[in-house]
């Protein structure tokens, strides 16, 4: 059973940070869903639900993902599930039911890094940011690796581009965690692809460790999807290394081919739009 000795709602971030750095044995609380299952008493929890970061907000620049922001709000916020086509609410919509998607948090899936994570290679491979109370703003990507430790995550930051983009996994069953994920994705004239479910947290490669031109031949495909192949992977009841390993080659491929098939947004919008368009009456 997870007790709390105490619990603390404050209402900001900087309060939640600064009660974090008071105790180190404190614990902030996002949308709980996998901290209940432990079995352990928690010296001070910290809710972050009472510091107004449960919105999303869309800007000229970017969608600013507040960290309450539960995974049913952004899987089912169209104007980002457009732009970003569609990675994040193909990552998450298999994660065990609605219900639990309308109570764990982006914050929360985000911050924890956890190997069997598809949010986290859904948003890796896409221009993602991560603004902390403490350490500021950093790239995603540097955040995965190992940067803020202790920190209050406020938000996410997907930055606007236009985006091809894909995201490909195996699970055993319906609901169950990836046997492994796969999310590619192309901006600014660069690829950037992520494998995650090593069962380890997830491998982001962009520039020449992926070595993936735009315009690419097969040979060059085969040659990034092969660079996939190599990652370090391990062995769980969902599957072995090697295993893995061949699906890494296996994913990346389709992620890639799928999201280099894509017409631009501005493209697909005209197409709609004609699609639309009442049309004469004939005689």
């Amino acid at each position: 059973m997870l007790k709390f000795e105490q619990y603390v709602r404050p209402d900001t971030p900087q309060e939640a940070f600064d009660l974090l750095q008071e105790n180190r044995l404190a614990t902030i609380i996002g949308g709980m869903m996998w901290l209940r299952l432990s079995d352990r008493t928690i010296p001070v929890g910290i809710d972050l639900s009472g510091c107004g970061l449960n919105t999303i907000e869309e800007t000229d620049g970017a969608f600013i993902i507040g960290a309450m922001v539960t995974l049913g709000q952004l899987e089912n916020h169209e104007a980002f599930k457009q732009m970003t086509r569609g990675v994040f609410t193909d990552g998450v919509h298999d994660i065990i039911g609605t219900q639990f998607r309308n109570l764990a948090t982006v914050g929360g899936s985000a911050y924890a890094r956890m190997g069997f994570s598809d949010i986290v290679t859904a948003l890796l491979p896409l221009d993602t940011w991560c603004e902390f109370t403490g350490a500021g703003t950093m790239r995603f990507a540097d955040f995965v690796n190992g940067g803020a430790a202790r920190d209050v995550l406020e938000r996410i930051v997907v930055k606007k581009h236009d985006y091809r983009a894909s995201f490909q996994c195996l699970r055993n069953s319906a609901t169950d965690f990836s046997t492994l994920n796969v999310c590619a994705a192309l901006w600014e004239n660069e690829w950037h692809l992520a494998v995650g479910a090593r069962p380890k947290k997830a491998k982001f490669l962009e520039g020449d460790d992926l070595a993936l031109p735009v315009g690419f031949t097969n040979e060059q495909l085969a040659a990034a999807c092969e660079n996939a192949r190599y990652l370090n992977y391990g062995t769980d009841r969902r599957g072995s290394a090697e295993y893995r390993a061949e699906l890494a080659e296996v994913l990346s491929r389709r992620a890639i081919q799928a999201a280099a098939a894509q017409s631009s947004v501005e493209e697909e919008l005209a197409r709609a739009a004609e699609a639309n368009k009442p049309r004469g009456i004939s005689q």
